[in-house]
């Protein structure tokens, strides 16, 4: 387990001494990408050989996406064949991050590119990347594809295959690539590249680490400080008379997937918390996402009520609820946005899910924003890259297009958050959004609606 300072959002809450706490891997796994974006800024002018001073850059959250990502570019294209073992020895050698190694190499391998034809060159696959340099041009092909785009590698023909680029692998990508990699029979390469791919490309499967965790360059900051939790929340005025801060979920316990600080109803117990968590699906309650600075009016979220086929009820999840209703005293109405077709959401009762009854739940309206699930979207997905890729029949672009459901799906998303935005905006009431687990769906809509309440809410003001 790594051990990394947390202190920063405990000494906003509570004022205790430093101190460090384990972060489990799923912390790790979503914070670590923004400890690395803020804290390369503190590398800036480190270069080898030179003595100028560092420079002190601000590792709070008011950093702005401007100066990361530029930052970031110019440090990536200054990185070339940087390895642990020292610069690369061969023109065809891929460049590495610090940490990264080449774990499979290949060469007089074929890329069959469906837009500039058949290249001839060296491919390498490392514990973070595919790389590709093809060898008979004069301006070299180059594919450089993280191995976390990878959603799947089949190998392309067999022993008895005969002819040119029949033999070789085939790499799916989730950005709607397919890389189709010729390898010569007599070579014996294939088997190697391969192996490593699936090694590299799914790391858990083969008990194998994170990339995120062999990355070795080292930082003058602590880049748990980066992200202060407690300050955004301070940002939108909690705590306050209606919400609070609880700690409750410090350790996971309540729901591994939850972030360890949440911003909850003021008048709601750890008991009540707790209580809420077993009637809720993976333990994900309702909890603040933003706040309306001026009518108090709430977007929260959580996942689907455990009501099952017997339509079981829970008093203290019925009390949480009407809290969150209650902490907005412009409306005495409350808004439960299921982001689900009214039908799945039914046919979870038969799982142990299902819905919130407008019986048990007083003063809500449950609205179904009929966005279908993970699934329908990855096969929509799935449609929309054959209609696009290699190439497209214009003759039929508009039919395929529509043939996939992929705008609709986007309408209805687009809309889900509209209609949020319209609720906590113009009627000023408090919307509640969930789908089954509370993830996908929910996150799409919530993520949407947030930072456009947020716009409106200002432009309002100031045309006031």
């Amino acid at each position: 387990m790594y051990k990394m300072d947390r202190k920063g959002s405990a000494e906003l809450l509570n004022s205790e001494t430093n101190h460090s706490k384990h972060a489990s891997c799923d912390s790790l796994a979503s914070d670590s990408k923004s400890s690395s974006l803020n804290s390369k800024l503190g590398q800036e002018s480190v270069s080898s050989g030179k003595g100028s001073p560092s420079k002190s850059y601000s590792s709070s959250s008011s950093t702005s996406t401007e100066n990361v990502v530029s930052t970031l570019e110019s440090k990536i294209k200054g990185k070339t064949n940087v390895s642990e073992c020292g610069p690369s020895s061969r023109p065809d050698d891929p460049p590495l991050l610090p940490g990264e190694k080449v774990q499979g190499v290949a060469r007089e391998v074929t890329y069959l590119c469906p837009y500039s034809g058949p290249a001839r060159g060296v491919l390498s696959v490392t514990n973070y990347k595919l790389h590709f340099r093809s060898m008979d041009r004069d301006t070299p092909n180059v594919l450089d594809v993280p191995l976390g785009v990878v959603s799947r590698i089949e190998k392309v023909g067999g022993a008895s295959s005969r002819g040119e680029n029949s033999y070789g692998i085939e790499v799916f990508c989730k950005d709607m690539r397919n890389l189709r990699f010729a390898h010569k029979q007599e070579n014996h390469s294939r088997r190697n590249v391969f192996e490593k791919l699936q090694q590299y490309a799914f790391p858990l499967s083969h008990k194998l680490p994170l990339f995120a965790f062999e990355y070795s360059e080292t930082f003058p900051e602590n880049g748990w400080s980066v992200h202060e939790p407690v300050a955004e929340l301070k940002r939108m005025g909690v705590p306050n008379d209606m919400w609070k801060i609880s700690k409750i979920n410090e350790n996971y316990e309540i729901c591994d997937s939850y972030p360890t600080v949440l911003a909850v109803p003021a008048q709601a117990t750890d008991d009540d918390l707790r209580a809420v968590a077993a009637f809720r699906s993976r333990g994900r309650i309702p909890v603040l996402s933003w706040i309306h600075p001026e009518s108090q009016a709430t977007i929260t979220r959580c996942s689907q009520p455990l009501v099952g086929v017997s339509g079981k009820r829970s008093r203290e999840d019925e009390r949480y609820i009407q809290l969150i209703m209650d902490a907005n005293a412009q409306s005495h109405k409350m808004f439960i946005m299921d982001a689900r077709p009214s039908a799945n959401a039914i046919a979870n009762k038969a799982k142990g899910g299902g819905y919130e009854s407008e019986d048990a739940y007083q003063n809500a309206e449950l609205v179904f924003l009929d966005i279908h699930n993970i699934h329908v979207m990855r096969e929509s997905l799935r449609k929309l890259k054959e209609l696009c890729f290699p190439n497209i029949e214009e003759s039929r672009w508009l039919t395929g297009v529509e043939s996939t459901y992929w705008l609709k799906h986007i309408k209805c998303i687009l809309a889900g958050a509209v209609r949020i935005v319209d609720k906590v905006e113009n009627h000023k009431t408090s919307v509640l959004v969930h789908c089954s687990d509370g993830w996908d769906r929910t996150a799409q809509v919530r993520h949407i609606a947030t930072p456009v309440a947020v716009l409106t809410s200002v432009m309002r003001q100031r045309l006031m």
